[in-house]
């Protein structure tokens, strides 16, 4: 007797305790919880249950989902009605520094490949061929332009470079402002493609 009772005790709290929620783990198929009485207690009604698929598709007969709708290109046309004089002139002064930079390395290593590849030697013979021989002594490029003359003639056009276009591009900005307040800027269409 005292086994019966001990068992329907056992049995009638495991009844009554409510069972935790677990999710289900992903890939495989989710368990409704037992209630007591051990009959599944679902939450979810009948209603929440997928419908056939003959009634997805209105009525038709095929079985086929239809395809969601493409989302419209939004379009957006916007106005840049005022440029920075300031932010403009710091990207044209760093964008002019870095030409320069360009400048200076590009033309000291033309220089080194016209020398590797003998370009000098032959413009020399042939100015001497030109010349003549017997009028004096021979002619020699390197004398006019040197490696260093070409490098030092390449920093002064960078830096000339650097203080006239960071100029202009001031300049066109304050102008472009002025002629902004008279038409209303330039016009400009954004997608999202």
């Amino acid at each position: 007797m005292s086994t019966t009772n001990s068992n329907q005790r056992g049995g009638s709290s495991q009844a009554n305790r409510p069972q935790p929620y677990s999710a289900p783990r992903s890939g495989a198929p989710a368990r409704p919880s037992q209630g007591p009485g051990g009959a599944s207690s679902n939450r979810y009604s009948s209603a929440a249950s997928p419908r056939p698929s003959a009634q997805r598709t209105g009525g038709s007969k095929s079985g086929l989902v239809r395809p969601a709708p493409k989302a419209k290109v939004r379009r957006a046309r916007l106005l840049v009605s005022k440029m920075d004089p300031w932010s403009v002139l710091k990207m044209a002064f760093l964008l002019s520094v870095a030409l320069g930079i360009v400048t200076v390395v590009a033309s000291i290593v033309l220089w080194t490949v016209l020398d590797l590849t003998g370009i000098f030697d032959r413009v020399n013979s042939l100015l001497d061929q030109i010349m003549g021989s017997e009028t004096g002594p021979a002619f020699d490029l390197r004398t006019f332009a040197s490696l260093g003359q070409v490098a030092s003639f390449a920093t002064i056009i960078a830096v000339v470079n650097v203080v006239l276009l960071t100029a202009l591009a001031m300049l066109s900005a304050i102008l472009y402002n002025i002629s902004a307040t008279l038409v209303g800027g330039i016009g400009v269409t954004l997608t999202d493609d």
